[in-house]
């Protein structure tokens, strides 16, 4: 599942043609950077890619005052039936990516209990952070959010605090998990 295509051709197919240029600003508004792994930049790119393959198609290009010109965009049936394939896949895939943080972490045996403790005191607050940054945007968004929109606040939310409450318990055992290197630890599973 690419979520670059996912993105442009649900725009394309909910929105209707566009040029390059809207559809980058809808992510850019969407924000979808951060709820996604889309990168508005790399848009323009994946639109000549997905015009090759014939997914989406060329309507015009249009030049309004000293502006460039700009393509017009349109999903094709075949974009229709690659933006349904990426929808389900996406939707039925519950696979957990693997975090470097956990490998980093196998990796950590020489820096002693002070400094990891200082790396990961810092990344949950930076977690903390995020997740307070996050409950802003998500005020901030609550009036123009529709739908199923504001799932995706939620789901980002609730993964921010699971990852704070991991860095609590691991800060919490970190001693003991330090001195214990030899005997698995058993950890009980609240």
């Amino acid at each position: 599942m690419n979520s670059t295509r996912l993105f442009v051709l649900g725009a394309l197919a909910r929105g209707g043609p566009m040029h390059g240029h809207q559809i980058r600003r809808a992510a850019q508004i969407d924000r979808t950077e951060l709820w996604s792994d889309v990168k508005p930049g790399s848009l323009y790119g994946a639109l000549h890619r997905m015009q090759v393959e014939g997914v989406i198609e060329a309507l015009r290009t249009e030049q309004e005052g000293n502006r460039p010109a700009r393509t017009i965009y349109a999903i094709t049936e075949s974009g229709r039936a690659e933006l349904i394939s990426h929808r389900d896949e996406a939707l039925r895939d519950t696979r957990l990516r693997p975090d470097p943080v956990d490998l980093a972490l196998q990796n950590a045996i020489d820096l002693g209990e002070d400094a990891l403790r200082a790396i990961l005191a810092r990344r949950r607050e930076d977690l903390a952070a995020q997740l307070a940054s996050w409950q802003e945007l998500r005020k901030e968004a609550a009036p123009h959010l529709r739908g199923l929109e504001w799932t995706g606040f939620r789901h980002t939310e609730l993964r921010l605090r699971a990852e704070l409450a991991w860095h609590d318990e691991l800060l919490d055992q970190l001693p003991e998990l330090l001195a214990d290197k030899a005997t698995p630890m058993t950890v009980s599973p609240d």
